[in-house]
């Protein structure tokens, strides 16, 4: 059986052979590594974080730098769901396409109907090259090029709520 390179033989957690552990290596050496005078405790400068704003401050102010504190003005009245919108670019809004063609075509001139709001996205861009096929795209928010590209290819831009 061929075993890659960097993957050991056994299971070092579950059936590693005894006399491969370290443990065993170390057997006749009083300390086993950890030194007479220091001793291996526990946790010596204590749990993950712990003591950054005391015995660890150099290592956090040398690689952290800004970690603690604040710093600007919290600004209450502004929300992030105010901003939410999320975009998707023409090119990739026309892969869509064949997601679209499933479902139902619009009544009026038999062309496919693509809502963007069901992908998620609620903008669309005008970034990449689209097929003429004409389509018809129902997106909250457009930009000036991408509704153009989308009435030179023969189709529509409906705004909805």
């Amino acid at each position: 059986m061929l075993y890659k390179l960097s993957q050991p033989k056994y299971n070092i957690y579950n059936n590693m052979p005894t006399d491969k552990k370290k443990s065993r290596k170390r057997r006749g050496h009083v300390s086993c590594g950890h030194g007479r005078v220091g001793k291996h405790r526990k946790h010596p400068g204590g749990r993950g974080n712990a003591g950054g704003q005391h015995h660890h401050k150099i290592l956090f102010d040398k690689y952290h730098p800004g970690y603690f504190g604040k710093h600007g003005m919290r600004c209450f009245r502004n929300t992030k769901q105010k901003s939410y919108c999320p975009i998707i670019n023409i090119d990739k809004a026309y892969s869509l396409i064949s997601q679209a063609k499933n479902m139902k075509k619009d009544n009026i001139n038999g062309l496919v109907n693509l809502n963007l709001s069901n992908v998620g996205a609620f903008k669309i861009l005008g970034k990449g090259k689209i097929p003429t096929i004409p389509l018809v795209i129902k997106a909250k928010f457009f930009s000036k090029k991408a509704e153009y590209k989308i009435r030179k290819s023969g189709g529509s831009c409906i705004t909805i709520p």
